[in-house]
């Protein structure tokens, strides 16, 4: 009996064969618009006098960030062959000279943790000139951030990248991209037999992967956007509570997901308890890769802000309902003027 799919034939990254216009981009681009719109929303449901030129510029400048940081991470902490540093051209270029011929490769590799913090001190920054509060604005962002985020792991589903690792579920997807397997091993030969899948005549053999990037699109993305938006949203006690929770909630989603992702070549577990594991298809809850060290981090800034902005809301008297009580007070005081 088979118990796997095959990864669809007609998805292909370009959006048209033969232009460098790739879904990958272009679901970005729906993720920033959506979060764009989502944030808009809450800029008119709170009637609150912005100027249109105000929020474009802090998406415009957010989204810079937000690139830089995650090519920064990406190219560094994610690189370890330093293959950035013999070619730096390459960080910033889509283009690579390949066999004497100049090819397109686009720019591959970005990294959400690095993403994150190049978002956040971009958008810091301009809060700061433009005299914006930054934790009321930042909860309005990340409550529309996740819903926008989905599209980027459709991205990169389209693009077959970020597969997981090798699995036996029944929706373990053969990844055509994904590295092959020589069916000399005898490890591959059970596991191809032990799933239905005939390898007589092949030296190398592609298995089937968990599609973690649509595990991360629903879970770091719907159901946080859900939470988010439908619970949380209307029950902030304070500001920066959103910022807090949603670091918190990302970082404790992603890190259960970084299980059935495979380990980043060449870097593999930096922490490691049990050894004698092969990464690409045993599965240890003791060794973890670089992304749940990032994800761990992640969840510990989140409780400190957390503990943070609240022990700051207490010692102002700051909480949302009495922050609006004392609006409401100075206009009737201005009326009975």
């Amino acid at each position: 009996m088979i118990s796997y799919i095959q990864y669809p034939a007609w998805l292909k990254p370009e959006v048209i064969p033969g232009l460098p216009i790739r879904w990958y981009g272009l679901m970005y681009l729906i993720a920033f618009i959506i979060t764009y719109l989502l944030f808009r929303y809450q800029i008119r449901e709170r009637k609150l006098k912005v100027e249109d030129d105000t929020i474009l510029n802090l998406f415009f400048w957010g989204i810079i960030g937000l690139l830089i940081g995650a090519r920064a991470f990406a190219v560094t902490i994610y690189d370890p062959t330093g293959y950035y540093l013999k070619h730096p051209l390459q960080i910033i270029l889509p283009f690579a000279v390949e066999n004497g011929k100049l090819r397109f490769t686009g720019i591959q590799g970005m990294s959400y943790h690095g993403g994150l913090v190049g978002a956040i001190t971009a958008a810091i920054i301009y809060c700061r000139v433009k005299k914006i509060d930054v934790l009321d604005w930042g909860d309005m962002i990340v409550a529309a951030v996740p819903l926008g985020y989905t599209f980027g792991r459709l991205g990169n589903f389209i693009n077959g990248e970020l597969y997981g690792r090798v699995t036996k579920v029944p929706w373990g997807m053969v990844f055509p991209n994904a590295p092959k397997f020589p069916t000399s091993k005898e490890w591959v030969r059970e596991f191809a037999t032990s799933i239905g899948m005939k390898i007589e005549g092949l030296k190398y053999v592609n298995l089937p992967r968990h599609p973690s990037q649509l595990y991360e699109a629903f879970f770091e993305g719907i159901v946080l956007w859900l939470v988010m938006w439908f619970v949380l949203r209307k029950r902030r006690p304070f500001r920066g509570f959103l910022i807090s929770a949603y670091v918190i909630g990302y970082g404790i989603v992603r890190f259960f997901i970084e299980y059935v992702r495979e380990p980043d070549i060449g870097i593999g577990y930096p922490i490691k308890f049990v050894h004698g594991i092969n990464p690409v298809y045993q599965f240890t809850p003791w060794n973890f890769t670089t992304g749940q060290i990032l994800n761990f981090l992640m969840i510990v800034g989140g409780v400190i802000a957390m503990l943070v902005f609240k022990a700051r809301a207490e010692k102002r008297n700051e909480t949302i309902e009495g922050t609006q009580q004392k609006v409401n007070y100075r206009k009737l005081k201005k009326r009975i003027k």
